[in-house]
């Protein structure tokens, strides 16, 4: 993607730098990332890079619409490049992975408020909270089990690796943490 980011980053008008490509590359490769998702995956790649920069440079994507951010309540940013349609997010509320679900009707903005109070609606954000398969599974397994332990819910799933056949719910591979 180097060259891919290059362009694009050109394309939009954003002076092309090591930690610019860095951070686009981490989102690009790592779907609902978080900004210490991100600074790893951007560390790994050109070896050093600020907290500040990875700031600076996620700020600057998404002002120019290269990526998006996603604001859960009561957890931290994500971030995704899957900027070109209005999709929705699956969210599990006890392991923390999120998913990509396509708009539920199908046509932006998919939501028409009862009142728009005069506004030219062209976006709806929607999350859905629940409880992922492999969680639902693990507490099934742990309602029959004496063992009562609580884990961390941020936790990744059994082996504490993110499974890699894992996919979107609109079959796309998952690349996000957890």
């Amino acid at each position: 993607m180097a060259g891919d980011g290059k362009k694009l980053l050109r394309d939009h008008g954003v002076q092309i730098t090591a930690q610019r490509l860095a951070v686009l590359h981490a989102v690009s490769g790592r779907p609902h990332c978080t900004t210490e998702d991100v600074a790893e995956t951007a560390r790994a790649e050109i070896g050093s890079i600020s907290r500040q920069a990875v700031y600076d440079a996620l700020a600057l994507l998404v002002e120019k619409g290269l990526i998006r951010r996603i604001q859960p309540a009561q957890s931290p940013a994500r971030y995704e490049d899957r900027v070109d349609d209005n999709h929705h997010h699956l969210i599990c509320r006890t392991c923390g992975r999120m998913v990509d679900v396509d708009c539920a009707v199908g046509v932006a903005p998919c939501l028409t408020p009862s009142d728009d109070s005069g506004y030219e609606i062209d976006q709806a954000e929607v999350i859905y909270w629940g409880h992922c398969p492999e969680c639902q599974h693990v507490a099934s397994i742990d309602a029959g089990s004496e063992d009562k332990t609580v884990s961390d819910p941020r936790a990744p799933h059994s082996s504490g690796e993110r499974d890699p056949d894992r996919t979107t719910a609109h079959g796309q591979a998952d690349h996000s943490k957890g």
